[in-house]
C-alpha cells in the first residue's frame, strides 16, 4: 500500500441539528477504528488550537483512498481533503534499511 498525508477540514453546515452532529461524530470514531484495524489509517493528529486533522493514510492508489477509504467516513460530506502522496526518504530514521 502507498502512504498519503491527508489534511482534513470538517465544516458542519449551518443549521445542522446537534443530535445529527453527535451521531455522525460517534459513527466517525467507529469508522476510524475500523480503518485503522485494516491498515488504512496509520496515524492521526490534530494541530494544537485547530479544528482540522492531519493523518497518514494508506491505500493502493489515490482513487482507492478517495473512494473506498475517505469516502466511507460518516462526516465525508462535510469534509475537504488536501492529499499529498508520500514516498520513502533515504534518510528516514524510521526506515529499516
Amino acid at each position: 500500500m502507498r502512504e498519503f498525508l491527508v489534511e482534513i477540514t470538517t465544516t458542519v453546515p449551518e443549521g445542522t441539528a446537534q443530535d445529527e452532529v453527535d451521531r455522525r461524530r460517534a459513527a466517525e470514531a467507529v469508522r476510524a477504528r475500523e480503518l485503522a484495524a485494516t491498515g488504512h489509517l496509520a496515524r492521526l493528529w490534530r494541530p494544537v488550537g485547530e479544528l482540522r486533522s492531519v493523518g497518514v493514510w494508506r491505500a493502493s492508489d489515490e482513487e482507492e483512498l478517495h473512494e473506498k477509504v475517505l469516502g466511507t467516513l460518516p462526516l465525508h460530506a462535510w469534509m475537504t481533503f488536501a492529499v499529498t502522496p508520500l514516498e520513502p526518504h533515504p534518510n528516514d530514521p524510521g526506515s529499516s534499511v
